[in-house]
């Protein structure tokens, strides 16, 4: 379909396409195999200025915005998810500065985030806080003019390899969610370590890996917004996140489908290549209408959140858990169709079967995604919408 793609956007479309084709394919099962950090990709994605896409111009951005993040992400993903993740994550860790950050704050990150100089974390998952985000047990203490974070994060992506740190921490545990506060934590701030990398289905070049926080002071003007405002700044950045998620989800998927439709094509049984074989073009049929289906609900809630509207929570759960369910959907079929090939790691497919499963869990599951929609549902209704 023709999304009606600016100038400007048609380039840093092919851009990133250009990039995950020369840059990311040669070395996508090296680093698959490896588990190694992309650093090389990172410094070319840099290079081509794809990290101020969604800032602005007066921080060394373009002002372009979740759509635009949207269109790289699922470059990138088309070809290797993990990789993807690394750069996207960024982002992730970056939303809370540019949307609560004061001005000094932005001054002081914004433009060496912009140029790749530093990537960003985003940090509120914990062993007892996942899905409920309001079980935070890392906290923040105000001693004179600096906080004092205790605690550890789990399962954080970019972890060990970022420069910057948004952090949710509580400052008032009486308060339950109301008391979270969210901090900018910078890697080598002592009493700040990480914990070991973590061994993981899919998107192995990704780090994920644990923070420390023992006695880590930080000065107050760390604090994003105010405090108690740390779960409200969660929820906004996760809102603003998601599409990014469909995105990778996207990518993931019609880049298992293409590799289904040359393999199709080559692969004959019964003196016939399977591809004229009705069941595989049903299949294909399907897969395709999936994902062109989860593309226009991306980016139209992409465009949505850049439209500058407040309600974007249910949007954007749907085009997460909508384009996350065609991506191990797809994948599979994809797997299927290569049958016994598929399944080995000479062919791209299974890992983007591994890869896929995890845009159903991180950002918020499938299944919380599904009752943020349903409440809004019944709050709209309530309204009379």
């Amino acid at each position: 379909m023709d999304y009606f793609l600016t100038e400007e956007q048609e380039m840093i479309r092919d851009l990133a396409r250009r990039i995950a084709q020369e840059k990311i394919l040669p070395l996508r099962v090296e680093l698959d195999e490896k588990e190694e950090f992309p650093w090389s990709i990172m410094k070319n994605l840099a290079e081509a200025d794809l990290f101020g896409i969604y800032l602005p111009e007066e921080y060394g951005g373009t002002s372009g915005g979740c759509f635009e993040l949207c269109l790289v992400v699922e470059e990138l993903s088309r070809v290797c998810a993990g990789v993807a993740l690394c750069f996207a994550t960024s982002a992730l860790g970056t939303f809370p500065l540019l949307l609560f950050g004061n001005d000094q704050q932005k001054k002081k990150y914004l433009s060496a985030i912009a140029q790749g100089e530093k990537l960003v974390a985003f940090a509120l998952t914990e062993a007892n806080a996942g899905s409920d985000a309001g079980g935070i047990q890392t906290t923040a203490r105000l001693e004179g003019n600096e906080y004092v974070l205790n605690g550890t994060k789990q399962w954080i992506t970019n972890g060990g390899e970022a420069e910057i740190y948004t952090v949710i921490a509580m400052t008032d545990k009486a308060r339950g969610s109301r008391g979270a506060s969210a901090f900018i934590v910078e890697k080598g701030t002592p009493g700040f370590e990480f914990g070991k990398k973590e061994k993981k289905l899919g998107i192995r070049s990704s780090s994920t890996r644990e923070l420390i926080f023992t006695d880590c002071k930080i000065p107050k003007e760390n604090l994003l917004a105010r405090e108690g405002m740390g779960f409200i700044v969660a929820m906004k950045t996760l809102d603003t996140s998601r599409p990014g998620i469909g995105a990778q989800a996207i990518g993931i998927a019609q880049g298992a489908l293409d590799e289904a439709l040359v393999y199709a094509r080559e692969r004959i049984q019964f003196g016939k290549p399977i591809i004229s074989f009705q069941a595989i073009q049903h299949m294909m049929a399907d897969m395709a209408t999936q994902i062109e289906a989860a593309r226009f609900l991306v980016y139209g809630a992409a465009r949505y959140v850049d439209s500058g509207a407040k309600d974007i929570s249910k949007i954007s759960a749907m085009a997460k858990v909508f384009a996350s369910d065609v991506a191990m959907k797809v994948t599979t079929d994809a797997v299927q169709i290569l049958g016994g090939y598929g399944y080995m790691r000479d062919y791209p497919v299974e890992k983007m079967m591994r890869d896929a499963k995890i845009t159903q869990i991180y950002e918020g599951t499938n299944q919380i995604q599904r009752n943020v929609i349903a409440l809004q549902l019944i709050k709209e209704k309530a309204k009379g919408k």
